[in-house]
Parts: structure tokens; sequence; C-alpha cells
């Protein structure tokens, strides 16, 4: 009986690797009774690029709901955001707060 080398039976197929999408985290900044509605939306334009027509919506959300949604990324590009809104606020002596949340 012939021998059989039991390493050339043995095939791997190559495994695929899956490729995870980073996880996605929203942009919010929270609603505030001193910082003029000027500045938020200001704020809004500058970092998260959109329109003033954009801007003012989001203003007015944060305004009478307590918070709005200025974008949605990846965990590295909304934390970047978030210290720009803080900073910037910071800067301008105003008490505005952005805040990160994993989109699960």
């Amino acid at each position: 009986m012939p021998k059989v080398n039991a390493t050339e039976d043995l095939k791997l197929s190559p495994k695929k690797a899956k490729t995870k999408l980073p996880s996605m985290y929203k942009v919010i900044i929270l609603n505030d009774d001193f910082t003029p509605m000027e500045f938020v939306v200001n704020t809004i334009q500058r970092f998260f690029n959109k329109s003033v027509d954009e801007a003012t919506r989001i203003m007015l959300k944060i305004h009478t709901e307590g918070l709005g949604v200025c974008g949605i990324f990846p965990v590295d590009i909304a934390e970047t955001k978030m210290n720009q809104v803080l900073n910037y606020a910071k800067e301008h002596q105003h008490p505005l707060q952005c805040i990160i949340e994993r989109i699960d």
C-alpha cells in the first residue's frame, strides 16, 4: 500500500479578509441660554460646511429641542470636529458645548 502524504491532500482555501467599516459618530451641539444664535450658525457653517439655511435649521433645532446633529463621521473626524467647535467657542468666550455619540 503506497504511503500518502497528509499535507498533499490538504488544500487551503484563501481566506477573504472581511473589511469592517469604521463606527460612525454623530457630532451634536447642545443648547445653552448664553451663546448667541448667530455664533452657533457661524460655527456650524465654519466647521461642518453647511449653507446658511442648513446651519439656521440646525441652530433652530438646537434652540427648540436642546440639541442638534451637525454631521456624522468616523471617530477621528468626529473628535476633531468636536474639539474645533469647543476651542472656537472658548476663544470667543461662549459656553457652547459639543459632544459626539456613537451610532449603533
